[in-house]
């Protein structure tokens, strides 16, 4: 089957208006550090509802940034997820702290609070939750610990907490990814969300190697990195908030056909699927993540998709169990038992706005078949 019979893991929505403001900013001659930057930190955080925004390159940039701005420093501890994209945890080291892992909860699949806190210890210094595929983390529970939180929102725009505050909007730094298969794209790119001024102007210095606004070109006060985000990444951004609400709502409609065409899988054979919203939380929906049921090859689930013309791949492989923290800090099997069963089963399937129902009926015909011949 040709690549163009496949339905693809994810797509992008890019139109007119995109490429209206692109060329704009092509023509004004100013690439980078220009009136676009501004204009859509302040778009996007009007969207979510937070007082202050800071564009940066990427959200791993932004949990770095966000992690300085909570005091994260040499010999800490940052209580985190096992069951993240690696960034979350890597993040952590980049300020020469160590990540402490803790065990997920088995419904939302987010750091389980009982398990972070009892991972604290006396070099903690801050708490970083993730929103793992969108579904709130229970962040009221950790703010009960009485330290520093960042958040990883990467994955989670348009969610929202029980107690009706969107995610990214508690006042934390609360770090988004905007890669090309997120619920907004720049390409590349993030935004850090914040409740306090000062800690939006020590990220827009870092970001900008150490300069602050008002200093000359090459007069520098802090250490600081090249976490810029450019006018033109900025100008796409613009143009996707201008459509942010109905994107989310392709999104929420295309993964009800999915709960539809997939809960007689999950009763039938074992299917894992996303929790459904509960007591409030709302998910915001990044990605369909499923788990094979227990004694299916995951691996070879994917490979069979392939060949009826579904992308899919593993999402997301356990961070302790990876070559690097396993050598560094000699993490081994059956210390998260949650974590490590989840991420053995787990599989994305295609999901975009764009994705056509007849698409969804594809997969699950196609997850039907594979899932039976096993």
């Amino acid at each position: 089957m040709s690549a163009l019979d496949e339905v693809p893991l994810a797509q992008p929505v890019l139109g007119e208006r995109e490429e209206e403001l692109v060329l704009e900013v092509l023509r004004s001659g100013q690439l980078s550090l220009g009136p676009r930057v501004p204009a859509f930190e302040q778009a996007f955080a009007a969207f979510v509802g937070a007082p202050h925004g800071s564009a940066v390159s990427s959200g791993t940039a932004g949990l770095h940034l966000g992690l300085r701005a909570a005091g994260v420093t040499d010999g800490d501890e940052v209580v985190t997820s096992p069951f993240s994209f690696v960034a979350s945890a890597n993040a952590v080291i980049f300020e020469r702290a160590r990540p402490v892992f803790a065990d997920i909860d088995p419904r939302t699949l987010n750091l389980d609070p009982q398990a972070a806190e009892a991972a604290l210890t006396e070099r903690t210094t801050a708490v970083l939750p993730v929103h793992i595929f969108g579904y709130p983390a229970d962040v009221p529970a950790f703010e009960r610990f009485g330290l520093p939180i960042v958040e990883d929102a990467c994955e989670a725009l348009g969610a929202r907490h029980a107690d009706g505050v969107a995610v990214g909007a508690r006042g934390h730094a609360a770090s988004f990814g905007f890669y090309a298969n997120k619920q907004l794209t720049t390409g590349e790119g993030g935004m850090v969300l914040t409740g306090d001024p000062a800690v939006k102007a020590r990220m827009d210095s870092e970001r900008n190697q150490g300069r602050a606004p008002d200093m000359g070109w090459l007069d520098h006060d802090r250490l600081g990195f090249n976490y810029r985000m450019t006018d033109l990444q900025a100008a796409i951004g613009i143009a996707q908030v201008e459509r942010l609400a109905g994107m989310l709502a392709d999104r929420k409609r295309v993964a009800g056909w999915y709960r539809e065409r997939l809960a007689p899988l999950a009763t039938e054979l074992g299917l894992g699927l996303p929790c459904e919203d509960s007591g409030g939380d709302e998910r915001g929906w990044f990605v369909w993540v499923v788990q094979v049921p227990h004694g299916v090859d995951r691996d070879a689930t994917i490979r069979a998709l392939r060949e009826h013309g579904v992308q899919s791949k593993p999402y997301l492989p356990a961070i302790h169990l990876m070559s690097f923290y396993r050598e560094r800090y000699g993490h081994r099997e059956g210390e998260f038992p949650v974590c490590e069963d989840i991420a053995a089963r787990s599989v994305a399937l295609p999901f975009f706005p764009d994705m056509a129902e007849s698409q969804v009926d594809r997969v699950e015909s196609a997850l039907r078949t594979v899932l039976r011949a096993s």
